[in-house]
């Protein structure tokens, strides 16, 4: 993952809501399914466990989020399980057939979700974070980012 892409995610995850965060936990399994399968074509093994391990971890969270009071939990379980399943799959037979198989379970929670998080109201889970505001400025085409209140009562709270 680049680092632009990571300041990205922190950025969103800095202001996003519960619903939100799993939308971004599925965002970062398609992002690394994408770097397995470019370590795929260069045959670079390394690179193709690294992302699934990776992959894995964000199915962890997403296996660590689920409410198990609620009905629909259950069926989220199953399919992480199944995700993970096809992640070892893909890991011990160096097979990118198999992430295809996650793309297609994780696209479809994804648009899922994204619904869902339309519909949440509730406010950001980090509090306290670091305003940052983004434009184009002098540059040509580039984008500057200025953070704002550098205060010492910067911090996480949630």
């Amino acid at each position: 993952m680049t680092r632009e892409l990571k300041q990205q995610y922190t950025l969103r995850i800095t202001q996003a809501n519960k619903t939100e965060l799993i939308v971004i936990l599925y965002d970062m399994i398609l992002s690394y399914i994408d770097e397995a399968a470019e370590a795929y074509e260069k045959e670079d093994r390394a690179a193709f466990r690294d992302a699934i391990r990776k992959i894995r971890n964000c199915n962890q969270e997403l296996i660590a989020s689920l409410h198990m009071e609620y009905e629909p939990a259950m069926n989220l379980l199953s399919l992480y399980l199944y995700v993970n399943r096809e992640l070892v799959h893909a890991d011990v037979r160096f097979d990118i057939q198999y992430l295809d198989h996650v793309t297609l379970v994780i696209s479809g929670l994804r648009e899922a979700y994204q619904a869902v998080a339309k519909q949440d109201q509730s406010g950001a889970v980090m509090r306290n974070t670091q305003a940052v505001y983004a434009g184009l400025t002098y540059g040509k085409g580039e984008l500057t980012e200025n953070m704002a209140d550098q205060g010492a009562n910067r911090g996480f709270l949630v």
